[in-house]
């Protein structure tokens, strides 16, 4: 029998069930991960070349200083590709007013788009969680000093490792 509390509980948790990332079910308290890889290989072809490589090289740094102690030996693999970063012309002050009155709607935000996968034994794919990071173009610092660019990207590298680690560590 079916009591009204029990109703209750069940109607709430549906929409946290549908919002949960892809493949959450099967990654829930996937224990240690054995290892991380970065593929970075879609940025090369949009024309990044050797900034795609330090990308791959932060995100894993990032990534490895995230989950620290939680990596060991016989667990899946995470392999996580880049698949777009962008980085908006403008990384002023977002300004004020606007419509809503406040901000510039977004317009001034970076943008780093990854897809981090659980690989295990023979290549079976346990679990995937896609990440879109958004991130305010003036975080970084302001606009003119020499290092903007890189600073840019390193926020956005931290903010999407964040989100990984969050998605897969449960």
């Amino acid at each position: 029998m079916t009591t009204r509390r029990a109703f209750l509980a069940l109607s709430l948790a549906a929409p946290a069930l549908a919002l949960a990332p892809v493949g959450a079910a099967l990654a829930q308290a996937p224990g240690p991960i054995g290892g991380i890889r970065v593929d970075v290989s879609r940025l090369v072809e949009q024309g990044w070349g050797e900034h795609a490589r330090a990308i791959g090289a932060g995100l894993e740094r990032e990534l490895r200083t995230a989950f620290g102690g939680d990596i060991r030996r016989g667990g899946p693999t995470l392999v996580v590709s880049v698949r777009q970063v962008f980085l908006n012309s403008y990384a002023g002050n977002g300004g004020g007013g606007g419509r809503w009155g406040g901000g510039d709607g977004g317009a001034s935000s970076d943008s780093f788009e990854s897809q981090a996968s659980l690989v295990g034994r023979g290549n079976r794919v346990l679990a995937t969680y896609p990440v879109l990071s958004t991130v305010p173009a003036s975080s970084a610092g302001p606009w003119y000093l020499p290092d903007i660019d890189k600073r840019r990207i390193e926020n956005l590298i931290r903010h999407n490792a964040g989100w990984i680690k969050r998605y897969v560590a449960g």
